[in-house]
């Protein structure tokens, strides 16, 4: 069985009040022309298909698009919600669709959701597991004794009872032990009770996850593939694909990637303010630019942005800089809204803004940037 694995679209996703909607159609069609030339038998969408739980409306037409492309192309695919979607929304018409081939995970109901693909082998189980917290499992399994995400993982698996000799695909949304994050995953506890043991996918040929902005491997059979597309200036070094991976016969899997170019990408550039002027360099490109001029110059990211026409972000790294131990001083016009706002609110308040309050500032000043701009 031949597979691609993606994950995290974050489709509605905006850096620096810019929105990526073009970026994310372009990039699914960069994955629609991978599943053309690898004509695949299922496809694994392992979580954070939109960037919010309350998704635009150009973010829902875009998957919307997207999936009805898979199932013209008679592709078994697979989704399951991550931590940033709302699973209500993402199972919405799950059972009308599912004769398409389109199966969305369930809202989690205590037990792993089952599916079977036929190839020359025989059957191949896929399991989706949607992003869950332990409070989750407890739910439907009160009697049971865990206190963290793995004894809640293994809970759940173990209560699927999966035959052993089996050929099985996991596909979940969770943070691995071992794991390396891209810098720019919002709701990862590194190093604590949040990791999963990966002991516990024993059973599985290949775990297809989601949740790491990164791609790599856990281990042979354990693989995060990564966002398509670069969502932060971290991930600038990183090279973008789609997993194509194919499990034989005896449950034994091996994987490849395919490089997906992006519409625009995300660079950094350093060097002084007339080097960069003189650059001729990213001009179509997102890019963070960093000064090492000891002193500020006057309206430089006004003056940068016709040369770099995406300036996303402007620091500075001199001598001055780095005695003040602070090597990268953002300059206030380039910083995003929310987070001018936020430090506004803590002033005011004398508390951090976050949660769902956070959450509500960022849909308004979304809605106001839209309006402004006539969307």
């Amino acid at each position: 069985m031949k597979f691609l694995h993606i994950s995290d679209l974050h489709l509605g996703k905006r850096i620096f009040e810019r929105s990526l909607i073009d970026d994310q159609r372009h990039i699914l069609g960069e994955i629609l022309k991978a599943a053309d030339a690898e004509k695949p038998d299922a496809v694994f969408i392992a979580g954070d298909v939109y960037d919010k739980s309350v998704p635009g409306a150009e973010a829902v037409a875009l998957f919307d698009e997207f999936l009805c492309s898979l199932a013209s192309r008679r592709t078994e695919t697979f989704v399951i919600s991550g931590n940033h979607d709302s699973a209500e929304r993402i199972a919405f018409g799950s059972k009308l669709i599912d004769p398409s081939g389109i199966h969305l995970s369930p809202v989690f109901g205590g037990s792993l959701q089952r599916y079977t693909i036929k190839d020359e082998y025989g059957e191949v189980g896929i399991y989706l597991l949607p992003f869950i917290r332990p409070a989750d499992v407890r739910t439907f399994y009160p009697d049971a004794d865990f206190e963290n995400i793995t004894d809640a993982v293994r809970t759940v698996i173990t209560a699927a009872d999966i035959p052993d000799g089996e050929r099985n695909v996991l596909v979940a949304h969770l943070f691995t032990a071992g794991a390396c994050g891209a810098g720019s995953e919002s709701a990862v506890s590194v190093g604590g009770s949040d990791m999963v043991d990966t002991a516990v996918f024993g059973k599985f040929g290949y775990t297809a996850l989601g949740h790491i902005h990164r791609p790599q491997n856990v281990s042979e059979r354990i693989r995060y593939c990564g966002t398509p597309m670069k969502y932060d200036f971290s991930e600038s070094e990183q090279e973008k694909s789609v997993t194509v991976g194919e499990l034989d016969g005896n449950g034994a899997v091996t994987i490849r990637t395919l490089p997906l170019t992006p519409l625009h990408d995300m660079v950094k550039v350093k060097g002084s303010f007339d080097e960069l002027m003189n650059s001729g360099g990213a001009a179509d490109d997102y890019v963070l630019a960093i000064l090492t001029d000891s002193d500020p110059i006057p309206d430089a990211a006004g003056r940068l942005r016709a040369v770099f026409h995406r300036l996303c972000e402007l620091r500075y790294d001199n001598e001055r800089t780095r005695l003040t131990d602070s090597p990268e001083v953002i300059e206030e016009e380039a910083r995003p809204h929310i987070e001018i706002f936020a430090e506004l609110y803590k002033k005011q308040n004398g508390t951090e803004l976050d949660g769902e309050r956070r959450e509500a500032a960022e849909r308004i000043i979304t809605e106001i940037l839209e309006k402004e701009a006539g969307l």
